[in-house]
């Protein structure tokens, strides 16, 4: 980042603002437009609605702060997730998602656990009409004794009516979005995946994260509800009965190559998912005549980010007439069904809108391990591309906000909860 708003003094994490040693742009960037909630998950990392203060940043400093990741350079932060607690507790949540469109967020999400999704078309509408392109949908299975462990009470009812509402609006962009605990939902992602594909007229990803011990979580259960990525993978190949195998997922970072590429080609600067491989996993799930099947049916996708990968160094060495054939050739790699419906415009133009066709013809399925102070790694956290916006001007990496410094920024920006008033409206 050119415009680091941190020095280095301490070191890493203590520096987070982001300070110059930050070896990676801000891909989805986090504004936590409350801490109010209307759950007490016993999973919630936030440690929610329970602290005994009201974190709640006004609208003009939420603007404040979307203006500062929209000014980092060279790469302004492309999309923003509003979080919580609960986003939607806030009346004024669809100013908030306009604010950020006005100010050149091309893609803004609501984290959200549904709840008055479900019960509120009106709502609903209205935050699409204000410019959301997706819900990120806490969704942790198909069972209603898996909610009444991870959310304290039976959602699945609920979860089931934003679905509908979703396809009622004609949304089309859902996440559904999967705190994993051991012996409690690990055996539920396979029926989730089905579900998924079954809905994908609105379903656009599946994103799995492992349970982080942190917030209301006891630490001493560790041991007993701790999973990982590798785990998960496993469980994936063994639940859908091998249509999505271990090999079919891929780290992160290995799409770096394509941005590269189609970034030197366009003459623009992509934001780089440049982190450490370790940090998560993804595979794309395609529809086609014979059903859904795994990106790797129809492509070799190691192979074409491999040429790709050549496709960048011809281009940094000046060799563009050497690049655009290494191009072509890249595509042999991917049968020429797939290549000429769903992934030429997207290597053609570049552009979000040719991104967001490619997303809705397929069906993301994902793992994004975050650390906890039990699996804290530097490395990690200096490649970290998730950062929150804070209203003290700082710019940190999700990991570190939720390990180390949460509680210190909100307590510094609340008021204490029994003498916290709603603004006027």
């Amino acid at each position: 980042m050119e415009n680091p708003r941190t020095g280095i003094s301490r070191g890493c994490p203590f520096d987070c603002g982001i300070c110059p040693n930050h070896k990676s742009h801000t891909v989805l960037a986090i504004i936590d437009v409350t801490n109010r909630c209307n759950l007490e998950c016993p999973v919630c990392f936030a440690n929610a609605a329970t602290t005994g203060y009201v974190y709640e940043p006004s609208l003009n400093d939420i603007v404040k702060i979307i203006e500062n990741l929209r000014s980092s350079r060279p790469v302004p932060a492309p999309a923003l997730q509003f979080s919580g607690g609960e986003p939607t507790v806030r009346e004024d949540l669809p100013l908030l998602v306009k604010s950020a469109k006005d100010r050149g967020f091309r893609h803004v999400e609501v984290n959200t656990n549904g709840i008055r999704l479900a019960r509120d078309l009106d709502f609903f509408k209205r935050l699409i009409e204000a410019g959301m392109d997706t819900i990120y949908l806490q969704f942790d299975g198909l069972d209603d004794s898996i909610y009444e462990k991870t959310r304290g009470l039976p959602l699945l009812e609920t979860k089931m009516a934003v679905i509908d509402n979703a396809r009622k609006l004609g949304f089309e962009s859902v996440v559904l979005v999967v705190t994993l605990v051991r012996g409690v939902n690990d055996h539920e992602l396979g029926g989730i995946i089905r579900f998924a594909l079954e809905n994908s007229d609105v379903v656009r990803c599946v994103n799995v994260q492992p349970v982080s011990i942190t917030g209301r979580i006891n630490a001493e259960a560790r041991e007993a509800m701790r999973i990982n990525t590798t785990d998960f993978m496993e469980l994936v190949q063994e639940q859908t009965s091998g249509l999505i195998r271990i090999s079919d997922f891929f780290p992160v970072p290995s799409v770096i190559p394509v941005a590269n590429s189609i970034g030197l080609m366009k003459s623009k600067e992509y934001p780089l998912f440049s982190t450490m491989p370790w940090c998560g996993v993804a595979t794309f799930m395609v529809k086609g005549g014979e059903g859904w099947v795994p990106i790797t049916k129809l492509a070799d996708v190691e192979g074409f980010f491999e040429t790709m990968d050549g496709v960048y160094r011809d281009l940094v060495e000046g060799h563009r007439i050497r690049a655009r054939l290494r191009v072509m050739a890249a595509l042999r790699h991917v049968k020429a069904s797939f290549i000429k419906e769903v992934l030429w415009p997207v290597l053609k133009t570049g552009s979000y809108d040719a991104l967001g066709r490619f997303m809705r013809r397929v069906v993301m399925v994902g793992c994004m391990h975050f650390m906890d102070p039990y699996n804290f790694d530097l490395q990690r956290l200096e490649r970290c591309v998730i950062h929150y916006g804070l209203p003290d001007g700082t710019i940190r990496p999700f990991c570190s906000v939720n390990t180390l410094h949460r509680a210190e920024v909100e307590k510094k920006y609340s008021v204490p909860a029994r003498t916290w008033k709603p603004p006027p409206q």
